[in-house]
């Protein structure tokens, strides 16, 4: 609440005027973590740092000299856990950043290393939420290399931890014991749960990993949507839809109507 104002002193400041029609500098806040845009560097070291300094200074704040640092963006920064950078080819691609992957790695290491002498199951019991919670955070971005990079980290962590346990056993008979051939892949974490699928196979209580999540892209809601105005129904319909289905319902070829009528019969709608 400290930093509410912040936005208006900026706009204010740097409003249009008849000689320039934008002057690129806008405020990205999310509680006390901000960046701010603008078309140099001149500006933001001269005439934005000293505003949101004195509008600090008002508060009893001050900026932090480890974290406020002026760049440009084709050199890239780092911003809720993530890093954006520009390309040469005019595309902002914003992927995990090397610091929320490090810290990220090093909770795995602590889970692990403190469950030594626990069970697999209960091993996967408590990795699963922390790398699924890490997952769902970075799954709208381009962060497939990313996964692949943890799922690469994520076996060599556990391989260690089966060997500690298994000082005089030969590799394979480690491997036979800790992971399986499930679905796609070869090599999978998993312990079975003694119950039997409905085909026939084994039940497998396994480990969520990041190389097998699905990248799905974030589409901003429309400023003006209201979900308590009828008239915006259909597009939060649509929303729903397509957060559910990942396709909208025109690709699917069903349209409102027709999809309320299908689960209602109990048909579903894809």
């Amino acid at each position: 609440m400290t930093l509410d104002g912040l936005e208006r002193v900026l706009r204010q400041k740097f409003k249009p005027t008849r000689r320039i029609s934008n002057r690129k500098v806008h405020l990205v806040r999310y509680a006390d973590d901000f960046i701010i845009t603008g078309p140099t560097e001149e500006v933001l070291e001269n005439e934005v740092r000293p505003l949101v300094e004195r509008f600090l200074n008002e508060r009893g704040l001050q900026l932090s000299p480890e974290k406020t640092r002026i760049t440009h963006i084709t050199e890239g920064f780092d911003f809720l856990g993530q890093h954006i950078r520009k390309y040469r080819d005019e595309k902002v691609v914003v992927k995990p950043s090397k610091k929320n992957t490090k810290v990220f790695m090093d909770k795995i290491r602590e889970i692990v290393n403190a469950n030594a002498s626990a069970s697999q199951r209960n091993l996967i019991r408590q990795l699963n939420p922390v790398i699924r919670g890490w997952l769902n955070y970075h799954t709208h971005v381009s962060a497939a290399r990313a996964f692949q990079k943890v799922d690469y980290m994520l076996w060599c962590i556990l391989w260690q931890w089966a060997k500690r346990r298994h000082r005089h056993k030969p590799a394979y008979w480690i491997a036979q014991k800790y992971w399986h051939p499930i679905g796609r892949r070869s090599w999978t974490f998993a312990v079975a749960t003694g119950e039997r699928m409905p085909n026939g196979e084994p039940n497998w209580h396994r480990l969520v990993y990041p190389a097998d999540a699905k990248i799905r892209r974030h589409v901003k809601i429309r400023g003006e949507a209201n979900p308590f105005d009828p008239h915006w129904r259909g597009y939060f319909e649509e929303r729903t839809f397509l957060k559910r289905f990942g396709v909208t319902r025109r690709e699917a070829g069903v349209t409102c109507s027709e999809s309320r009528s299908r689960e209602s019969r109990g048909l579903g709608t894809a």
